[in-house]
């Protein structure tokens, strides 16, 4: 089971006693160690049912899950291997009782928590409410509840903030409804504050493997030391050197309690990798060289030294963009078996997209966009899907409490608190809840009636879904109901301007168009719909709803060059990786010092500077075969051009040479001839050794 695993690996899989923190660099093989090391668990004896292996995304929890099947077979089915939230949610379902919840409690977004903040806040200012909303999450992230937020406020701002997140608590409570932060905060008050509860967990916990540890943040640091407890059966994989999200909560001293808080910790050092060349390894140790070291280490590989990294200055953003497209296209010609899959651009900030996307479009290549807002993210689409998540199941109320208050339809929140309260008390969904012959003594008429006028609503356009087939009769049929419900009219109240609310009126009839063609059946112009062949009703297509949160996953494996930020291309690696806009300002990120500022502010700016430093690492890492970097003579700042600098980041990459670049029309041809004469020369050396082959049979069989 643990072969092909080198020593500091095996070291890291045979550990089984007591607490282990395995440093794993870029490309080290973090996921192997954590899949054989669950292996090694059931080999030892441990009941799988008590191994968890927790993440920091559904996407990795995925891959893991499938390469422990893999490993192990069977036995892989029972191993908790989850995100952190997710676990969180498995706790409260089990036990959140005894904190007030019942089982069917309800996850809000991120809309739906902006909506509630608006309401609680009495403000319609979207910049405001995401202040707010940042401010919380990160008191809960910290460990903080609302009176203690309060206390720790340091001005009117925050002090106002705090105020509101008590208001905001309660709404939660009433609605029976819980956000994100929620999942991680709410398990560790439950273990707290219940040490049966604890106890429990400790037992069924037999080993907790923890992957990405660097992003845990304090909340989730004390959770896993309360599931670990004193016997601590703990492996904590993660890297020092790639924690960049520190904006949202993770801490590096969480890697610096560990030694403190297990004091028979373990440390395992994995500096072999296995993605890059020699040259890319080099450009990376040198960038993270001058970052103070919590512990140590220097990534090596045995994939011998490689091209060496590239580095160019592009006049401007459009220079910089055909430069890149002639580089992919020259190596996509060279490739013995081109794939498109295996180009990557990468860069700081979503809004420098835009000219790359250009370029590929003019150049016919195709290409997908990353870290940025997904279509089905975008909160008209979400409104609309949570109408149709309700018309599949009533049951479901974060869909319930989205739908009945978008568009405003006279349902307020004292109502909801109300519902909420009574669905609570009788054991009832929100929707089931409406229609109780009892809520009339709980409610005033005129809020029972606006429930009822929703309920019915609902209802009627379930009926009329379900007896609708094909295309044009479901497109009539969201019409109507857009209408009716007054969606149109709802954009364009909330909206900025009239241009966004009809920019996101277009998405809704994109949307609209998405889900009748799913219906099948003829089009206006006599061809047949997309997806399926068959005519279906609407009903049946709205039931699949659920798919559409993973339709971004699936583009992934789409044969297409990947556009994205560097913090969401963290995991992930290509053969071919061109790192662009790496210019002071964008890449360390707008840095500047003011000369009076105090000792702290100099603190929080190196801070910044070393998590900045961090990113450019994470950026090089990704690359296989070869490295191309970047920057702009003239950049765009707002409207104007101004002059650019590069990065400090590339005099760090310490490279022996900085190439200078041809022009891209002139590299691109001068590629396809290199490539026109090696294949020329390979079908010459083909020619000869097959004249050899027939000479040296006829030599054989003596033919003159």
């Amino acid at each position: 089971m643990s072969s092909g695993l080198n020593l500091a690996q095996l070291e890291a899989v045979n550990h089984l006693g007591g607490p282990s923190l395995v440093l794993a660099g870029a490309g080290s093989g973090k996921t192997r160690v954590i899949t054989h090391k669950i292996g090694r668990l059931i080999q030892a004896g441990l009941a799988p049912e008590r191994i968890a292996a927790i993440t920091f995304t559904n996407k990795a929890a995925a891959e893991m899950r499938e390469r422990t099947k893999q490993l192990v077979g069977r036995p892989a089915q029972k191993v908790l291997i989850c995100t952190f939230h997710a676990l969180g949610v498995r706790l409260l379902r089990a036990d959140g009782a005894a904190l007030g919840l019942k089982p069917q409690f309800s996850i809000l977004d991120s809309d739906d928590i902006t909506s509630l903040l608006k309401d609680c806040g009495a403000s319609t200012d979207l910049a405001q409410v995401r202040q707010w909303q940042w401010c919380i999450s990160g008191w809960k992230s910290a460990g903080l509840n609302a009176q203690q937020a309060l206390a720790a406020a340091q001005n009117p701002e925050q002090q106002h903030c705090a105020t509101l997140m008590a208001h905001y608590e309660e709404r939660l409570s009433a609605y029976q409804s819980v956000d994100f932060d929620d999942l991680i905060s709410l398990p560790l008050k439950l273990l707290r504050l219940h040490p049966e509860v604890c106890e429990k967990w400790q037992k069924q916990m037999g080993h907790v493997l923890v992957d990405e540890y660097q992003d845990t943040n304090a909340s989730q640091y004390e959770l896993l030391k309360l599931l670990v407890g004193e016997r601590a059966r703990l492996t904590a994989v993660g890297d020092d050197d790639q924690s960049i999200y520190g904006w949202r909560g993770a801490t590096l001293d969480n890697l610096k309690r560990l030694p403190q808080d297990f004091s028979a910790l373990k440390v395992i050092k994995l500096e072999q990798n296995y993605r890059s060349t020699g040259a890319i390894l080099r450009a990376a140790n040198h960038v993270i060289g001058p970052n103070p070291k919590l512990y140590p280490k220097t990534l090596w590989s045995e994939l011998g030294e490689g091209e060496p990294v590239r580095v160019s200055a592009a006049d401007h953003e459009e220079h910089e963009a055909e430069r890149c497209v002639a580089r992919i296209q020259g190596l996509y010609a060279q490739s013995a078996a081109p794939q498109w899959r295996d180009f990557a651009i990468l860069y700081r900030a979503n809004h420098l997209a835009r000219v790359f996307e250009q370029a590929l479009r003019r150049a016919q290549i195709p290409y997908s966009v990353s870290g940025g807002q997904g279509f089905f993210d975008r909160a008209e689409i979400r409104d609309l899907c949570a109408w149709l998540r309700l018309l599949a199941n009533p049951d479901d109320d974060p869909a319930f409490l989205r739908a009945a208050t978008t568009p405003k339809s006279g349902i307020g929140h004292s109502t909801l608190q109300q519902l909420g309260n009574f669905a609570s008390q009788y054991k009832l969904s929100l929707f089931e809840a409406l229609f109780s012959h009892s809520l009339a003594a709980a409610l005033p008429a005129r809020a029972l009636a606006a429930l009822h006028e929703f309920g019915r609503s609902v209802n009627e356009l379930q009926y009329r879904a379900r007896h609708t087939l094909g295309f044009e009769a479901a497109r009539a049929l969201l019409g109507e109901w857009l209408h009716d419900i007054g969606y149109e009219k709802h954009l364009h109240d909330s909206a900025d301007s009239a241009k966004a609310a009809s920019v996101r009126w277009a998405h809704v009839l994109d949307f609209c168009d998405w889900v009748a063609k799913r219906c099948g059946g003829p089009l206006e112009d006599g061809s047949a719909a997309a997806l399926p062949s068959e005519r279906k009703n609407l009903l049946d297509v709205v039931q699949t709803i659920a798919l559409l949160s993973t339709l971004s996953e699936r583009e992934q494996d789409q044969n297409v060059v990947t556009l994205s930020t560097l913090h969401a291309a963290k995991g992930l690696e290509w053969p071919h990786v061109l790192l662009v806009g790496v210019n002071e300002g964008l890449l360390p990120f707008k840095l500047e010092a003011a000369p009076d500022q105090d000792a702290d502010a100099q603190q929080v700016l190196a801070l910044r500077l070393q998590e900045e430093r961090r990113l450019m690492y994470v950026g090089i890492t990704r690359a296989q075969r070869t490295l191309a970097v970047s920057w702009l003579k003239r950049r765009k700042v707002g409207r104007a051009s101004v002059p650019g600098q590069p990065s400090r980041f590339i005099a760090e990459m310490a490279l022996d040479q900085v190439s200078t670049r041809a022009d891209p029309r002139e590299q691109l041809r001068a590629l396809r001839a290199e490539f026109a004469q090696r294949a020329s020369e390979q079908a010459a050396l083909k020619v000869a050794a097959h004249n050899e082959v027939v000479q040296a049979i006829a030599r054989a069989i003596k033919v003159p």
